[in-house]
């Protein structure tokens, strides 16, 4: 089944607004085992017209989101109408609606509203819980193929429950007329791997099994979403056989969230957990505590920008920075035993590093940085990367560098 998005306002094509609902619509058709064919976004006004009469005539569903507004560039409605030959006609249960929302706001219902209420023929309204442009779904055979065609209003809030509500339910029925069987979407989430080495080891181990699953990878902050989308039997089989194999970089499914991770592995393991961070500025921490209960197994983060705090509160030897420098192994391993023994925790971590743009040079470039761990049983490692971006990936990429770390020390 071919799906297309067709998002109109030239609000979009300006940069004064992203679009956010070509996403919302995507992931809710991925659930479904969909996806979107093609996505075009065209300016306010007439220029639907030729997108849509390209769309009909490649596509099975085609969702439409805006240009059924009040004003006279909303003309969504008007050059389907005018594209399929339908005519408009005004429905006054839609309209009697449009004016008690209107009036409810203290506001008069004016002329200009009025063609909110009107539906093409053969139409199906559909209820807008939030505004007061009613959707439109229209089944349309009268061209060489047949297609169903949605049309949302643009504002997420009133397009998100009509589709939830209203174009979801004859989605759902239309690709079982189409396969007799839904598609099964399952994302899996590791992390402590590179995407072309998962990809790899997904090609070798599914190589020796007869299946139709589609593949797809996706980077997110921490690790690598793997999606598969088939038979739900395929999928299920194939998924097992992946996630057994890679069990230790497996971080669950459906899940995004290496910190989420992090905490339930701590809480799982009866461990606590301290940091001290310096180039990160706290960003480790603020990953950790945004987790719900993460109280219950997080002690404390420092953040200890100057060589005179780490100093202080972690007491970490001048004579070091001297001999070695902030940015270093040995500074990095004395940060992460000083936060351990001051904290009792029973893992540290620690981070120090040149987030750049300046400070770097030749021995030390930008993007240097230095994460050790300290552990309650003695063990202590420090590991060394470079990453050369701006200071905000800069600090995302340290942190889940520092995070799959301790991962390797909490999987059992």
């Amino acid at each position: 089944m071919k799906i297309e998005v067709i998002n109109t306002g030239s609000e979009l094509l300006t940069g004064q607004v992203v679009n956010t609902n070509v996403a919302h619509i995507g992931e809710r058709l991925i659930a479904l085992g969909l996806k979107v064919f093609r996505q075009t976004t065209v300016p306010d006004g007439i220029d639907i017209k030729e997108v849509l009469a390209e769309s009909i005539h490649r596509s099975d569903v085609i969702i439409v989101t805006g240009g059924l507004g009040p004003t006279q560039d909303d003309l969504t409605k008007e050059m389907l109408a005018e594209l399929l030959d339908l005519k408009l006609h005004k429905d006054d249960e839609i309209l009697e609606q449009i004016k008690i929302r209107i009036e409810s706001n203290g506001t008069k219902m004016r002329d200009i509203n009025i063609k909110q209420a009107l539906i093409p023929e053969g139409g199906l309204a559909l209820a807008n819980e939030n505004g007061t442009a009613p959707g439109i779904y229209f089944k349309n055979s009268s061209s060489d193929k047949e297609n169903h065609i949605f049309l949302l209003p643009g504002p997420p809030k009133e397009l998100l429950p009509m589709y939830d509500h209203g174009v979801e339910p004859i989605l759902v029925s239309l690709v079982k007329n189409f396969t007799n069987e839904l598609p099964l979407c399952l994302n899996h989430f590791f992390s402590g791997m590179g995407e072309s080495e998962l990809a790899s080891q997904v090609d070798e181990i599914t190589s020796l099994i007869k299946h139709n699953i589609e593949f797809g990878y996706c980077l997110k902050p921490g690790g690598i979403i793997l999606r598969c989308i088939g038979n739900p039997h395929e999928v299920k089989t194939v998924s097992n056989k992946i996630i057994s194999q890679l069990d230790k970089y497996y971080l669950g499914e459906g899940c995004d969230s290496l910190p989420l991770n992090i905490i339930s592995l701590l809480k799982k393991n009866n461990n606590t957990l301290s940091v001290a961070e310096s180039c990160t500025g706290g960003y480790l921490s603020n990953l950790l505590t945004n987790v719900s209960g993460s109280s219950e197994v997080f002690k404390v983060g420092f953040v200890t920008y100057s060589n005179e705090f780490k100093n202080k509160l972690l007491n970490v030897n001048e004579v070091l920075f001297e001999e070695y420098g902030a940015v270093s192994t040995d500074v990095a391993i004395a940060m992460a035993e000083g936060c351990l023994k001051s904290s009792g925790a029973d893992f540290a971590l620690s981070i120090t590093g040149i987030a750049g743009p300046s400070g770097g040079s030749a021995e030390k470039p930008v993007g240097t940085v230095y994460i050790a761990i300290s552990t309650k049983s003695g063990e202590t490692q420090c590991i060394k990367k470079i990453y050369q971006t701006n200071r905000i990936l800069f600090k995302e990429k340290v942190a889940m560098t520092a995070l799959n770390l301790l991962r390797d020390y909490l999987f059992i």
